[in-house]
């Protein structure tokens, strides 16, 4: 595993992308050479996948790397100068359009969350970027490996979208609803967040990290034992988590059914009052019999019972082991 202790407070990507550059500018590295992965790099490195691909994406905005079909990332050639380096005029080379001009990281990340939010991530594509974008196919190849990664920088953004005040509010469970609250308006906004990983497989991005840094330090110093403190922990996200996924999977249905969610409960009448008038399930017969207009599922109504519910019963654990 590589060392990437460097000057103090540097972020590791930076690190990594400066030691690759170094190979490259002292020749270990020629134009045309496969440079490590995203997943070479963070094994070498020992880092996150994230980090990986922020190093990478660092390199390509310098022009010390490019992307190439069927090639990956490999050493820029001298046709594309690296950071510093002078290049020749060229009299032959046609200026590039506007649109390729204009073309950046930042934009391709904006352009691919904004067709996530609105047609989902099953829309999304390369292509469909480059075309939403007005520049060539493979021209945000030169930013990004692929959509899995681009996935990941988009998760990032989203999650940095809304950090946390600088005093934080006294007691914990206050910081807990806090920080709650902060990850349902994000998911809210973004509903295609919890599509994106299991509790078990979670995501290790650095804005995300921010959001679960709040939340475990809301925790800290009341005498939890560390499993039980990362426990509660883990059981909030997945409040927000298991009720957000139902954002995106209710707007996949509509689009897919072309029914919105009364539409289709009214296609199931026959179904319910089959099974209303069985008899075999007298207290849902009570229940479902009492509501005048049906049902009306409100997923924000449901986050926030939920949120009380597991504060309320958490408080004995969190306040019962607290230090005197």
């Amino acid at each position: 595993m590589t060392n990437t202790t460097g000057r103090t407070g540097e972020p590791p990507y930076l690190r990594i992308a400066a030691e690759i550059r170094r190979r490259v500018e002292q020749g270990e590295l020629a134009p045309g050479d496969r440079v490590p992965s995203i997943r070479g790099i963070a094994r070498e490195w020992g880092v996150a996948l994230a980090t990986a691909t922020k190093a990478l994406t660092h390199l390509r905005l310098e022009g010390i790397v490019e992307t190439r079909p069927r090639a990956g990332t490999v050493v820029a050639t001298p046709t594309t100068p690296a950071r510093g380096r002078r290049s020749a005029p060229s009299t032959t080379t046609s200026p590039a359009p506007p649109a390729e001009l204009d073309l950046s990281l930042d934009r391709i990340v904006r352009t691919a969350v904004a067709i996530a939010d609105t047609e989902g991530l099953s829309a999304l594509s390369m292509r469909g970027i480059a075309a939403r974008l007005g520049v060539a196919a493979m021209s945000p190849y030169r930013y990004v490996t692929g959509k899995d990664d681009l996935i990941l920088l988009m998760a990032d953004a989203a999650f940095g979208e809304q950090f946390y005040p600088a005093t934080a509010p006294d007691g914990w469970r206050a910081r807990l609803e806090l920080g709650a609250r902060t990850l349902w308006t994000l998911h809210r906004r973004h509903p295609w967040l919890a599509q994106l990983s299991s509790l078990t497989r979670p995501l290790l991005l650095p804005n995300l990290m921010v959001h679960g840094e709040w939340s475990l330090s809301a925790l800290d110093g009341h005498g939890l034992d560390t499993t039980t403190l990362f426990d509660i922990h883990v059981l909030l996200y997945s409040h927000v988590q298991g009720l957000a996924v139902h954002l995106e999977r209710e707007a996949h249905a509509a689009a897919t059914t072309g029914q919105d969610e009364d539409q289709w409960m009214d296609s199931r009448g026959d179904a319910l009052q089959r099974l209303v008038g069985s008899g075999r399930f007298p207290t849902f017969t009570k229940v479902v019999s009492s509501f005048g207009d049906g049902y009306d599922l409100r997923l924000d109504t449901l986050f926030e019972l939920g949120l009380k519910a597991l504060l309320d019963g958490l408080t004995p654990v969190v306040e019962g082991t607290s230090p005197a």
